[in-house]
């Protein structure tokens, strides 16, 4: 979730809609799955200490929890861990206890958590609230022992364009082609990146990126009462085909690169 003063909960009102109309949502879901099996073929097997930054309400990490991972999701919006902790009273007592949850920002995570702590570091649909990249992927980085995977997903800057011309929004597709800034379906300004200057980030904070993937291509968009017309699973499964394959991953909404954090960092 995006990064606000502790005294501040900027997700206080938003935190219902994003969870249940986003997480509610087949597009929601298929961003989800699709970073999960990516994310999967780079952890290290469990048990393993994962630290989910801007977690929210840990749609992403409490999976992971449940495979035996130790999760500690970190996240500033006390509203957004409230909804967490309401997930997790459905869980059993044994993936409860593999979960910590922690009020903080990307930025006090390290001095409340603990430098090089953690062998994955996630941070999933936060840089687009982010006005530093540069600093908040070092932050991240502090978090992540030697080895580590880091694992970061944004909005992709290359793909601005697609979501306002499918809608005939015609003059803010025009003005997005340049642009970094668009407005999402929260109502919230967000900034983009692209895949090669969040790598440069990367290498400055001592992470040497590995692969990167697309996020969410044709069911950008989708809400609730836009059913898949075949079956969900077949729609999981274009999704995930298009999230490895050029042009489609370059098109698509958001991009997941991951990376490892050297030995030696910068």
């Amino acid at each position: 979730m995006p990064e606000e003063p502790e005294a501040e909960d900027g997700w206080a009102e938003l935190a219902d809609k994003f969870v249940d109309g986003h997480y509610g949502s087949l597009r929601g879901r298929v961003r989800t799955h699709v970073i999960d099996r990516h994310l999967r073929d780079h952890l290290v097997l469990p048990p393993a200490r994962i630290v989910d930054v801007g977690g929210g309400a840990g749609h992403q990490s409490l999976p992971l929890a449940r495979d035996g991972y130790e999760v500690t999701i970190a996240d500033p919006s006390a509203a957004m861990l409230a909804r967490a902790e309401a997930l997790l009273d459905r869980e059993s007592s044994d993936v409860v206890a593999r979960v910590k949850l922690v009020r903080a920002s990307a930025h006090e995570a390290p001095g409340l958590l603990g430098e090089s702590a953690f062998d994955a570091v996630l941070c999933h649909g936060v840089m687009m609230y982010v006005e530093d990249p540069v600093t908040f992927v070092h932050c991240l980085a502090r978090l992540a022992s030697p080895g580590a995977v880091v694992s970061i997903v944004t909005k992709n800057a290359a793909s601005l364009a697609v979501r306002p011309a499918l809608e005939g929004r015609w003059r803010e597709a025009m003005d997005a082609f340049d642009g970094v800034r668009q407005i999402n379906g929260l109502g919230v300004d967000t900034r983009a990146d692209t895949v090669e200057e969040l790598s440069r980030s990367m290498r400055r904070a001592g992470v040497e990126p590995l692969a990167w993937y697309g996020v969410r291509l044709f069911t950008d968009g989708w809400t609730r009462a836009m059913p898949a017309v075949d079956s969900e699973v077949d729609v999981l499964a274009v999704e995930l085909e298009a999230s490895r394959r050029d042009p489609y991953r370059q098109l698509s909404r958001l991009f997941h690169l991951v990376g490892i954090r050297e030995a030696c960092a910068a």
